[in-house]
């Protein structure tokens, strides 16, 4: 199970063993074999994953887990084991390299992986890559052209084991039967030691049968040399008796297997130098018979019986052959420092426009007059960004989640774009609640229908997948009511039913994931805006093209704690409902 590897799955359980290298197998067995057999049980599986580093693919690869992780999973019989891809870079002319694959990890399939590069490399999700190009014979050779000389091949190596199955995971899991047949999940140190009591068990009952063998042929021999010291004798009695089967059984006391024997030998084998033949090999058998029987009643002895049979298998599969080289590369576990690949696309400035209804589309350049971009009928502007191709949106859905999108994937030019649900999986009951250009220093207010709500940091709600990253949890009719900067010192909460209240921000905690505390309370209705300011700069509000700014001398009756119901606005506040 070691050497080749298995997996399986039955009603309630599962087994997934990856293959190891056979000598590496019996440095770990020569450990275990140079301790007592009541000793074994308490070797460290780290002593042994330093004879038997890890699993060794017949595809090669290399794995790329820390050795601590490694040996978690031999000491638990459970674990997850990643490994990628071998990988060379070669100069082109010109300058630069190409990236070529020579090793795909174990249980790839080739034909797959290139679909799903070919894949990715016409949605323009591999950012680094300009061309991929199959060039396998009976090797594994995939050449990837970079889009440009300036790309590492390290980084754009790293881009592609994040996106695809140049980097996979093997899940490692030691269900086996043990000797009395009940399934158990074993660590290492006990899948070698229940593989020595077998080949224990198999060296007694294997001399156990070479015995019985023996046995039997010493019999027959012995039957042998009392027809010969009697040869006269017994071939009258073969001749001219009636029943020369019991005539010799009865006279010479011989059993029923050697008188078979006698009878069933043929005439030539009376001459002299065969009598001299049996003797000698009845000698050779009673002697390996002693050698046999001291064998069973010794243990020393099996042991070392054992431990020769796997010096014998080293040596046929040891890591210099053909056959016992190692294939698999042992690598070390890559950094934890995540490399941001969007920021090696080229920058260049583009204006964002996202209609009320999701259609999103950029176009070149930072863009001020909007006016001449149409819409869809029925449709019209909502949100303008100015930002670079190398920047991402951060979009907050009514459900509570936060969505990435990366700007140069963003559909571009004087179309009407396309929905943002092909981008991210923002739920047809939800809705946009905000968009904007990422930054991981800001900390954004966000706050749900019924008055609750929090600050979280930005660099806290970057999704790195399509389904978003739940951040407000929000349940039943409640949803996400808006979402903006966090920056300033007083929070500013109005509701539906237009009353103000304003807080310091300190009485707002900062999370990464929640339902957040009471920002205002209702008696019916529910929020309707929030955000913060610099109470001392005032609180800006607009009205259509008309902007007012509230000071503190005119908010200091609003001022208040968190929780409280506030009040009626002052004279001159928009009567849209919002800031």
């Amino acid at each position: 199970l070691l050497a080749n590897g298995a997996s399986g799955i039955a009603v309630g359980m599962a087994t997934n063993i990856p293959p190891h290298n056979v000598a590496e197998i019996c440095d770990a067995l020569k450990l275990l074999l140079r301790r007592n057999p009541e000793n074994r049980d308490k070797v460290p599986v780290a002593e042994l994953i330093e004879r038997m580093p890890g699993p060794d693919f017949p595809t090669g690869g290399v794995l790329v887990e820390s050795r601590e992780a490694v040996t978690a999973a031999y000491e638990t019989g459970r674990g997850s084991l990643r490994i990628r891809a071998r990988w060379q870079a070669e100069p082109r002319k010109g300058g630069g390299s190409t990236v070529v694959v020579t090793e795909i990890p174990y249980g790839v399939q080739k034909g797959r992986l290139m679909e799903k590069l070919d894949e990715l490399l016409a949605a323009k999700k591999l950012p680094l890559v300009g061309d991929i190009v199959d060039e396998s014979a009976e090797d594994v050779r995939i050449a990837i052209q970079p889009r440009s000389r300036n790309v590492d091949p390290a980084v754009l190596m790293e881009s592609l084991f994040r996106a695809t199955e140049l980097e996979s995971r093997f899940g490692l899991n030691f269900n086996v039967l043990d000797a009395g047949l009940t399934p158990k999940v074993m660590n290492l140190r006990e899948a070698l030691c229940a593989f020595l009591d077998h080949r224990r068990a198999v060296l007694v009952r294997r001399t156990g049968h070479r015995l019985g063998i023996i046995a039997r042929r010493i019999e027959i021999l012995q039957g042998f040399i009392v027809a010969y010291l009697n040869i006269d004798e017994v071939i009258r009695i073969v001749r001219f008796e009636d029943s020369p089967k019991r005539e010799l059984m009865g006279r010479y006391d011989l059993s029923n297997v050697q008188v078979e024997a006698i009878l069933n030998m043929r005439l030539r084998a009376l001459h002299k130098l065969e009598e001299i033949g049996i003797r000698t090999e009845l000698e050779a058998l009673e002697a390996e018979r002693a050698d046999l029987t001291g064998l069973l009643d010794d243990e020393g002895r099996q042991w070392k019986r054992i431990a020769d049979e796997v010096d014998r298998l080293r040596e046929t599969f040891g890591p210099d052959t053909e056959l016992g080289r190692r294939r698999t590369e042992l690598g070390d576990a890559p950094g934890a420092e995540i490399v941001d690949f969007e920021a090696l696309v080229a920058k260049e400035p583009v204006t964002v426009l996202c209609s009320e209804k999701g259609w999103i589309r950029t176009v070149g350049g930072h863009v001020t007059d909007t006016g001449a971009h149409r819409y869809k009928e029925g449709d019209r502007e909502r949100f303008v960004l100015h930002a670079t191709t190398a920047d991402r949106l951060v979009l907050f859905g009514t459900d509570g989640r936060f969505y990435t999108v990366p700007v140069d994937r963003l559909p571009r030019g004087r179309g009407f774009g396309e929905p943002i649900r092909l981008s991210v999986e923002l739920g047809n009951d939800s809705e946009i609640v905000s968009l904007m250009v990422h930054d991981p220093a800001r900390k954004l207010l966000v706050a749900s229908s019924d008055g609750r709500g929090f600050l979280v940091p930005e660099k806290e709600v970057v999704a790195q997948t399509r389904t978003g990253k739940q951040v407000l949890n929000v349940a039943g009719d409640v949803e996400a009511a808006t979402c903006t900067d966090g920056a300033g010192d007083h929070v500013a909460v109005l509701g539906e039913n237009r009353k103000l209240l304003v807080f310091p921000a300190a009485d707002l905690p900062e999370m990464a994931r929640g339902k957040g505390v009471i920002l205002q309370r209702y008696r019916g209705g529910g929020l309707a805006d929030a955000r913060t300011f610099t109470l001392a700069e005032g609180l800006e509000c607009r009205t259509g093209a008309r902007t007012r700014t509230f000071s503190a001398e005119e908010l200091a009756g609003w001022l208040g704690k968190r929780a409280q119901a506030g009040r009626l606005p002052p004279k001159g506040f928009p009567r849209g409902g919002y800031f």
